[in-house]
């Protein structure tokens, strides 16, 4: 998904519904209506949302729950940058040249490895 793509949808999360209209009054620096339309019906045929017709309105509503619209972004993600190896994400957010973490968040980060074991 795009920026504006993956915005839309943590819109269409954080409200449940919206029409075109309302999407585009909760997006930073918002574009035009059309497209805000656009974006919707890209959406759509992607199967992230779909959309009910209620009067004059279009009310957009996501296909799917957050937590795999997350999973789904994350595979994608592990997939195009880190040869589908959550090991090599990991290893790159605590690469010491390029590290932006905090002794706490690498500390936390620990911890969810500890509690997580795989069996």
């Amino acid at each position: 998904m795009s920026r504006r793509e993956r915005q839309v949808m943590d819109i269409l999360f954080r409200l449940g519904s919206a029409s075109a209209e309302e999407v585009r009054c909760e997006l930073p620096d918002p574009p035009s209506y059309s497209a805000v339309r656009a974006l919707l019906s890209t959406l759509k045929e992607k199967g992230l949302v779909n959309y009910t017709k209620q009067s004059r309105h279009f009310v957009y509503k996501p296909t799917v729950p957050e937590k795999r619209a997350k999973r789904n972004a994350l595979s994608q993600l592990l997939a195009t940058f880190f040869e589908g190896k959550p090991e090599n994400l990991v290893a790159s957010l605590l690469d010491p040249k390029e590290q932006n973490l905090s002794q706490e968040e690498i500390d936390r980060i620990r911890l969810l490895i500890e509690q997580n074991p795989q069996s």
